[in-house]
């Protein structure tokens, strides 16, 4: 592939724009400047630099970020800070989408691809992706609670009752819960209708992956990491 093809490819920019930087030199392959933007490079294993910074092809990307609170799931936020404004502009030139959205509030694990196919295996409800999440409680769980939650609970706009996959209290007001659907606040409304309310939320898990464990260890509020093979493959663990 013409070099001024895998960068625009890769979020660099228009292929004008990609043009001019490998002409003056910001583009290196092993450390080599390639300044002809005609030049034929193979992707496979590609590693380079633009303007001293390193990055490898990605013929699609994936990524896992740690949600902080106070950020729009939107590329066009209307009242608080865009998630996409933690990301690269290179990512976001390449058009990686979240998978899904978590509230403005809500905190914790977001992907994100430009695959759409992948986009939308994780996000179809025929799928069963499992989500966990972790809702602190507005006053102390009764013993009602939890039964009521993996029984079911009856939600305005749905047809059948909503039942969680699983859920167990960690603390009188900490509640660990999964689900494999996701519809609008779907978390919040469940606990409403089970007769408390949520106080804080935060999505721990996306099928089998884990913020804290893995290639989400210490993956802090804000930051974000590739995901590779094997990490999409804990995606679906049943699979």
């Amino acid at each position: 592939m013409k070099l001024e093809r895998i960068l625009q490819a890769q979020g660099f920019g228009s292929r004008r724009q990609c043009r001019q930087l490998i002409e003056l030199g910001e583009v290196r392959i092993q450390g080599e400047i390639v300044d002809n933007p005609g030049a034929e490079i193979a992707t496979a294993g590609l590693v380079f630099e633009v303007e001293g910074e390193t990055w490898a092809y990605r013929e699609k990307t994936y990524l896992a970020l740690h949600k902080p609170a106070g950020y729009e799931c939107s590329h066009e936020p209307k009242h608080h800070r865009g998630v996409y404004s933690l990301l690269p502009h290179q990512l976001v030139e390449r058009n990686v989408q979240s998978v899904g959205r978590l509230d403005v509030d809500t905190t914790g694990l977001l992907l994100f691809s430009d695959d759409g196919g992948f986009i939308h295996n994780l996000s179809s409800p025929k799928k069963h992706v499992p989500k966990v999440y972790l809702a602190e409680l507005a006053e102390p769980a009764c013993d009602k609670l939890v039964p009521r939650l993996l029984e079911g609970v009856d939600l305005i706009d749905e047809a059948q009752p909503v039942r969680a996959l699983t859920a167990r209290l960690l603390a009188p007001t900490t509640l660990e819960m999964s689900l494999d659907l996701g519809k609008y606040h779907v978390v919040k409304r469940m606990i409403a209708a089970a007769g408390n309310h949520v106080a804080a939320l935060h999505r721990s898990g996306f099928g089998g992956l884990r913020l804290g464990e893995g290639v989400l260890a210490g993956l802090a509020e804000g930051e974000w990491v590739y995901l590779e093979a094997a990490d999409l493959q804990q995606l679906h663990p049943a699979a």
